[in-house]
């Protein structure tokens, strides 16, 4: 029972791995160019604050989630895992929770402050972003799923894993 554990949360942290990886990488390959009544302009995730968060908070977890990958299952370090999953997960929220917001004006606009919408401009670069958003929604699901099992692990006393 206690292997089966142990390969289901080795599977979930590799799928985890997988996402944020993911997302990351459409995300920062999110660019087009077009033109519109003879200007020209680019749409690039690095011109938006939000956008290079949400890379970079992704890269963060992608490096912790692949260095967990290969920690001892009978280490002591797990206890501090529960920590730092609460930290990485709350990263990955408040990076989608930005992305999102940023993706939504772009989309939609914001007539009140004179925004106009740009996804009817540069189509390929909003579903690159919406692809990107939609894989780390899945990783923030997926890190919220590994830390209330991480959590249950450690605390739960009546847990005794035998090797």
């Amino acid at each position: 029972m206690a292997e089966t554990k142990r390969i289901c949360t080795f599977l979930l942290r590799l799928i985890a791995f997988g996402t944020t990886v993911s997302a990351a990488i459409i995300m920062a390959s999110s660019r087009e160019r077009t033109t519109v009544l003879a200007l020209s302009f680019e749409a690039k995730y690095s011109d938006i604050p939000a956008f290079k968060y949400f890379v970079i908070a992704n890269a963060i977890v992608s490096i912790y989630g692949f260095l967990l990958l290969f920690l001892p299952s009978e280490s002591l370090l797990w206890r501090l895992v529960v920590a730092l999953d609460v930290v990485i997960t709350m990263l990955l929220t408040s990076s989608i929770s930005a992305a999102l917001a940023i993706a939504y004006v772009g989309k939609k606009g914001n007539p009140n402050a004179g925004w106009l919408p740009i996804c009817d401009q540069v189509p390929k670069y909003c579903n690159q972003v919406k692809g990107a958003l939609v894989v780390g929604f899945i990783s923030v699901i997926i890190y919220m799923l590994l830390l209330l099992y991480s959590i249950h692990r450690v605390l739960n006393p009546l847990l005794v894993e035998k090797s």
